[in-house]
């Protein structure tokens, strides 16, 4: 399904790290050892994911994940990637909440012993639903599944987003705050305004993006509502399922301060990025699931609020979603994988459907 190659999720090398995985390990547990150090198929780009198992005669834990921030010399796809920042967060929703988010073990704030700070988590054995091929696409266990088994899915999944919501004591999320001025969708959008000029810096601009801002500010919210703590990446392919319940919550990197439908924004219009690349591909995915409406029922069945302004949030999406994308184009420009076309917005993968929401026929 893909029309360039794979982007290449690292610039380390794997035996180097492993050797000083172990080093370090030893001065946080004595004679401890890193061993079956790997890294994973899904590894992504904005930081880099290690496993591993700890052997030693009473580890603290066993099965391990390292979340290592990004080689700041590989075109990375975050200008910042805050690793205390994802602890406190994972710790924080860990302590004053009941989704199931792994354990956090060890923070490493020095960049010396791997070339950038991490932090060592509890592993999860599970399922994920994959990116590559996307789950929407046959020949997965989601797509193989029933529509009973998906419809628990969803229900379970939308609850995960609705349970931290209204969980989340909001002075103790303060930290999450974004800088500027005005209310939290304020410095959220401006945030992506500066992310956005960060990634055009220097390369093409996308004529596309810019308008989609724009229409932003025609269709902003009379009321916000109340900031809550937003997950940030909210989708299922960041969720571990043992079966179709989950069994961990993963990458908080995105996490902030910002209304409830920027986070349903985010889960209803990325499954949309994955069903509409499907039909594209000719086949007919999964229509009804993770619908818009019934998202937004479900939601609102279990917090009592009902989401707003849906038109603007899911757009919102989209355009977080280009910008990221943007960034991963310029990347393999960047390391040779594409050439750059005469019209910039084709490096968006989801230019139509992007095009179609600043026009608002999108969701007609």
């Amino acid at each position: 399904m893909a029309t360039a190659p794979r982007p290449r999720t690292t610039t380390r090398d794997p035996e180097e790290l492993a050797h000083r995985l172990t080093a370090w390990l030893d001065t946080r547990l004595s004679g401890a050892r890193a061993v079956d150090v790997r890294v994973p198929a899904s590894n992504g780009m904005s930081s880099e994911t290690l496993l591993f198992d700890i052997e030693h005669p009473e580890p603290p834990l066993r099965a391990c994940a390292l979340r290592l921030a990004a080689d700041p010399a590989a075109y990375t796809v975050f200008p910042v990637y805050d690793i205390p920042r994802q602890y406190r967060t994972m710790r924080l929703v860990a302590d004053r909440t009941d989704l199931p988010v792994p354990g956090v073990r060890w923070l490493e704030e020095d960049p010396g012993p791997l070339g950038a700070p991490f932090f060592v988590m509890e592993r999860a054995e599970g399922r994920v639903p994959p990116d590559v091929m996307p789950y929407t696409y046959e020949g997965n266990w989601l797509h193989a599944a029933t529509d009973a088994e998906r419809a628990h899915l969803e229900e379970v999944s939308v609850a995960l987003i609705a349970r931290l919501h209204d969980q989340v004591p909001l002075p103790e999320a303060e930290f999450l705050t974004l800088p500027g001025d005005g209310d939290a969708l304020a410095r959220h959008v401006a945030s992506q305004r500066a992310y956005y000029a960060w990634v055009v810096d220097g390369v093409a601009r996308s004529p596309l993006i810019e308008s989609a801002f724009d229409r932003l500010t025609d269709l902003w919210p009379a009321d916000p509502g109340e900031p809550v703590l937003n997950w940030g990446d909210a989708r299922i392919g960041n969720v571990v399922y043992d079966g179709f319940d989950p069994v961990a919550v993963l990458d908080w990197e995105m996490a902030a301060l910002a209304p409830r439908e920027v986070d349903l924004g985010w889960t209803v219009y990325l499954h949309r990025f994955f069903q509409d690349l499907t039909v594209a591909f000719g086949q007919p995915g999964l229509p009804e699931f993770l619908r818009r409406d019934r998202v937004e029922a479900r939601y609102a069945e279990l917090t009592g609020h009902t989401p707003r302004d849906m038109e603007f949030y899911t757009l919102y999406a989209a355009l977080r979603h280009a910008i990221v994308m943007l960034r991963i184009a310029y990347r393999q420009v960047h390391f040779g994988e594409v050439a750059v076309p005469a019209d910039p917005d084709t490096l968006i993968l989801h230019h139509g459907s992007l095009r179609a929401m600043v026009q608002g026929s999108y969701w007609g």
